[in-house]
């Protein structure tokens, strides 16, 4: 008998209205948020204790579950409010709690609340995974630091649920606790204030000789984004429960590609029909929205020497440039008009429109009209119409995309 092997769930980051639908139609199975507070992506837009309901609802109606992250440090002023975040994620029927402070640890215990433990606790053992799985929690966020050979043994010996990240930025502290934005600029990654200084680029500077070297070879405090495309069957095949993707403070677009591509990964192992080419294929979508270059991690063991970024900011194939915003959708003929308000749109070129609602629907101009003439280029000023089987809604944005020169 041959032994059928679980699709694990795929969990996708969501920090704004866009980016809850991106991920809903990119393929997501669950999504993981924060409220405006107690979360480590304080600088994220985030939700309010008065968007659960709908987000919850509109989860529930594309049957998507929703994590909600209160994985920062809790201090004694703030306990009062976690009672009533929790109260009210109970009410509104949030699936899980995501959290490691042992003060929301309890609170859920009390209120009945399903809780995953964070990668902030760093568990990389067996015996430490026990000790939350006697506390009552339903799953594990495995230390990044855990290899896949690691992985494998927690979960034959705890037989826990297991979440790991398969996608996103990495940090130089791994699954440790940083201080360096908190020292330099009063900003504290514990809380989720982190300004990332360690991304930039260093100079070196010898105060007796009055002489400084700048460190621009390699951003040595700044590694690479992690990619599992290239191996994701390992992944699967491994037992882990959920891929979760990082990046509450992406874009829109980059939600919905990168959902997407591990959709399509799942989807195709689950079927057998994920090959060396359409991993490749994968990898190119990928490697088009932001990115700081790739990293394996540590899955097999040890990061290589080179897993550091060489530049400051991204290394995407692809950026978007605002065009204009939609003004009108007929939904009997599908046609979308757009007003040109900045940059000329040329036929053949590839787009997104991106609203609260709408999410991100990609677009292609093969065929488009101004004054009901067909036109190769719709220049500033002009009212644009061309077919788009995705309703659109008034104010959405329109964007091109652009290919960039790394």
């Amino acid at each position: 008998m041959t032994n059928v092997i679980k699709k694990p769930e795929l969990l996708a980051p969501v920090g704004d209205w866009k980016m809850l639908h991106a991920a809903i139609k990119g393929g997501a199975d669950a999504i993981y948020f924060g409220l405006d507070k107690l979360n480590m992506r304080a600088k994220a837009q985030n939700f309010t204790l008065d968007n659960l309901t709908e987000l919850t609802s509109i989860c529930r109606s594309n049957n998507v579950d929703t994590h909600l992250t209160l994985n920062s440090i809790v201090y004694e002023s703030e306990l009062v409010e976690l009672d009533e975040i929790l109260v009210s994620a109970k009410k509104a029927g949030v699936t899980m709690i995501i959290c490691w402070d042992m003060s929301v640890v309890s609170k859920c215990i009390q209120y009945e609340m399903p809780f995953c433990i964070s990668t902030q606790a760093s568990i990389s053992n067996s015996a430490s995974a026990h000790y939350y799985k006697q506390l009552g929690a339903k799953r594990i966020v495995l230390a990044r630091e855990c290899s896949l050979d690691m992985i494998k043994v927690i979960k034959k010996n705890t037989g826990m649920e297991i979440e790991t990240f398969v996608h996103g930025a990495m940090c130089v502290a791994v699954s440790g606790r940083c201080f360096m934005s908190h020292h330099v600029f009063g900003n504290s990654a514990n809380k989720g204030e982190c300004i990332q200084p360690c991304r930039r680029e260093f100079r070196i500077y010898d105060e007796s000789d009055d002489y400084s070297l700048l460190i621009g070879t390699d951003y040595v405090m700044s590694p690479k984004d992690l990619c599992t495309i290239e191996f994701i069957d390992e992944l699967i095949e491994s037992g882990i429960d959920s891929f979760k993707i990082e990046g509450r403070k992406r874009s829109p677009e980059y939600i919905l590609k990168v959902v997407s591509a591990y959709r399509k990964a799942i989807d195709f192992h689950a079927e057998g029909k994920l090959t060396l080419e359409i991993k490749k294929e994968l990898l190119k979508e990928l490697e088009s929205v932001y990115n700081r270059g790739f990293s394996s991690g540590f899955y097999h063991d040890k990061p290589s020497g080179n897993d550091y970024t060489i530049k400051y900011g991204s290394s995407a194939t692809t950026r978007k440039v605002y065009v204009g915003k939609v003004v009108n959708y007929f939904k009997k003929t599908n046609i979308a008009q757009v007003k040109i308000e900045s940059q000329n749109l040329e036929l053949g070129a590839s787009g997104y429109i991106i609203g609260d609602t709408t999410g991100v629907v990609d677009v292609k101009f093969d065929a488009m009209q101004v004054d009901g003439n067909e036109v190769e280029i719709a220049e500033k000023g002009d009212d644009l119409t061309f077919y788009c089987e995705e309703v659109l809604r008034r104010n959405d944005k329109l964007f091109k995309i652009v290919d960039v020169k790394n």
